[in-house]
């Protein structure tokens, strides 16, 4: 039964998945989705009214509505983060949505605005901030810190005693070995293996893979 209402900042595909997840798992109808005038194109998104941010608060009290930001890792999460203080400062109450198919585990403090999706595995004594996006499968081992407006993508391995800081972003299938640091505003681009601590605003790139000579057809396979 849903027994709370809820408004998603953003109107992109990010906020349509967000909708979706709160729409079959959670307690919470959403009513609408809310970005700054400027940026309203369409009176209605996903069959549900548009609003302006500037006068939300007014047509949506904090004290009968939440609100979820969800908006994707564009500038760092920069972007987000400036929307979660926005909506913080307004007075709104942040949920999280952790999917009822994940294995949570951890018994830790959690933040807010968290969005963890299907099949992660978060071990015990994981310690997470507020306003993350934790893609589908990724396994954050035990003991791990993760800090605010970060996105981890999918299949990500985060082994046990590492911290992750703020403003990070985590690549598909991107791997981090045991009790390492990982800087402020980091990008961690797909398939790389992290071995050590690594420094504010770096970009860590894979090797890539190697075009062979020759056709598929060309080669024997045993």
């Amino acid at each position: 039964m849903k027994t709370k209402k809820l408004i998603i900042i953003g109107n992109t595909n990010n906020a349509k998945l967000a909708h979706y997840y709160f729409k079959i798992d959670s307690e919470y109808d959403v009513v609408g989705f809310s970005v700054d005038k400027a940026y309203i194109t369409e009176e209605s998104f996903c069959g549900l009214p548009v609003l302006p941010l500037e006068t939300l608060a007014e047509t949506h009290p904090t004290s009968d509505y939440d609100a979820f930001i969800g908006i994707g890792y564009s500038k760092m999460n920069k972007i987000r983060e400036d929307k979660y203080n926005h909506l913080k400062a307004l007075g709104y109450k942040l949920p999280n949505y952790i999917s009822t198919k994940c294995s949570f585990l951890t018994e830790e403090p959690i933040g807010d605005n968290n969005l963890i999706l299907e099949d992660n595995t978060i071990q015990p004594f994981v310690s997470i901030g507020s306003n993350n996006v934790f893609w589908s499968g990724n396994h954050i081992g035990h003991d791990v810190v993760i800090g605010n407006h970060n996105f981890i993508s999918s299949h990500v391995v985060i082994s046990g005693f590492t911290s992750i800081g703020n403003n990070v972003f985590l690549g598909v299938n991107s791997t981090f070995r045991d009790a390492i640091k990982i800087g402020d505003a980091t990008l961690v681009a797909a398939g790389a293996i992290i071995m050590k601590d690594t420094q504010v605003g770096e970009v860590h790139l894979p090797a890539r893979s190697t075009l062979f000579s020759k056709k598929s057809n060309e080669i024997e396979i045993s």
